[in-house]
């Protein structure tokens, strides 16, 4: 069995004082595609590993080509681990593991995708991080950003300290 690593991120940030993920709906088709439709589908985003490349930093890059937002890594939420077979090209079972990483908004606008990866992105949006919890369309996602709602719950000061660098 073939093994892959990727790596993705749970963006956060405070909009009206409210905390929000930033989310894709992927288009196209892929290991991901549900029941052959991908609109509905909400996502983190997530990617392979490069050669010679951390996994946060493939999460930091991955946030950056399907969102178009710079994030900073505050600490790693966990690894979801699953098999899947592959729609496309040989067909071969796959064991794969995604690291998940807490990361704060930096910098940039949610949805402006570079041309390049709008083949794989249709867009990105802030949704509230409670609501994501509910509507992220894959289960282990669904308890990533659980963990991020716990991890900020836990961190009081993280919120204020994210405040203080929004103005």
């Amino acid at each position: 069995m073939v093994r892959e690593f990727s790596a993705g991120g749970v963006v956060v940030r405070q909009l009206k004082g409210q905390w929000n993920v930033a989310v894709i709906q992927p288009h196209g088709k892929g290991p991901g595609e549900v029941k052959g439709k991908r609109e509905g589908v909400f996502a983190l985003p997530k990617g392979l590993v490069d050669p010679g490349e951390k996994p946060d930093q493939a999460a930091i890059r991955e946030v950056a080509e399907e969102t178009g937002i710079k994030a900073r890594l505050v600490c790693k939420l966990g690894d979801v681990k699953y098999v899947y077979t592959r729609t496309f090209a040989d067909g071969q079972r796959v064991f794969k593991v995604v690291s998940f990483y807490l990361l704060e908004y930096q910098s940039g606008k949610i949805g402006d995708i570079p041309i390049e990866m709008q083949e794989e992105v249709s867009r990105a949006l802030w949704l509230p991080l409670d609501e994501a919890v509910k509507r992220l369309t894959y289960k282990g996602e669904r308890q990533m950003a659980a963990k991020a709602a716990e991890y900020l719950e836990s961190h009081p000061s993280f919120a204020s300290a994210e405040k203080r660098s929004a103005k």
